[in-house]
């Protein structure tokens, strides 16, 4: 794997053990019984990740699976003449990695640092006996890799059939559905660029359409970031496949 020391030092694993909070709360994982959770744990590798920093390129063995602890890493494709698109984002409390390491065969997509990250990296030989000897997870990991399909579907679904409006609507609903909006609003940390690579539109044209929603407050814009303060007229537009609703 690309850049990832090997945990090593007492004080990684103390720093590890820290941490574990987060992973407990994942879905898949929060149903382990605690001494199933204690040996997964013990598997557990602790790193840090400096922002832009490469933890793995497509076509590398899927040799680990990775739980963020905290930043994000971005899950992308490049083509050869340098376009790039952003599959996914994933945050803090969420795991990635594990279409490579399920099947045994090369990384789909490219994983880089988005912004410093905290990674736990459980390696695959120990991994699938894990799995192995608890069905109820191998269950849970059969419907996170159906929930990360109908992500992967639905973005195929508003490339093909919407405009820029409900491309991008929908992807900055998509970025927020996992956190509650709070009265200060929904910040997602994500520059404008970024976010062209994620609905295949220009930089310019999410400029200009972010600008238009900022004057209806529906959304604000900060560096580096944007801010969703009102999540219901995006979800109509996103519905309504970026025409506009009364």
């Amino acid at each position: 794997m690309t850049g990832l020391p090997q945990d090593k030092s007492g004080e990684a694993r103390s720093i590890s053990s820290s941490k574990l909070a987060i992973v407990r709360k994942h879905p898949i994982f929060c149903d382990l019984d605690a001494d199933a959770f204690d040996q997964l744990c013990r598997y557990a590798k602790h790193t840090t990740l400096k922002r832009g920093a490469t933890i793995f390129s497509k076509g590398d063995p899927g040799n680990s699976l990775l739980v963020v602890i905290s930043g994000t890493v971005k899950i992308s494709v490049s083509s050869a003449g340098g376009r790039s698109a952003i599959l996914n984002l994933i945050g803090a409390g969420e795991t990635f990695g594990e279409i490579a390491v399920l099947d045994g065969q090369d990384r789909t997509a490219d994983a880089t640092a988005n912004a410093d990250c905290e990674l736990f990296v459980i390696d695959r030989r120990e991994f699938l006996p894990f799995v192995r000897s608890h069905p109820a997870l191998a269950m849970k990991f059969i419907e996170l890799l159906c929930t990360r399909i109908r992500w992967t579907s639905d973005q195929v679904e508003q490339v093909i059939l919407q405009n820029l409006p409900g491309r991008l609507a929908s992807a900055l609903i998509r970025l927020t559905e996992k956190h509650k909006l709070t009265p200060q609003g929904r910040s997602i940390a994500i520059t404008q660029q970024e976010i062209s690579e994620m609905v295949g539109m220009t930089r310019e044209s999410i400029n200009k359409q972010l600008r238009v929603w900022a004057t209806r407050n529906w959304v604000r814009l900060e560096h580096g970031s944007i801010v969703v303060l009102q999540a219901e007229p995006l979800e109509a537009l996103a519905e309504a496949g970026g025409d506009e609703v009364n």
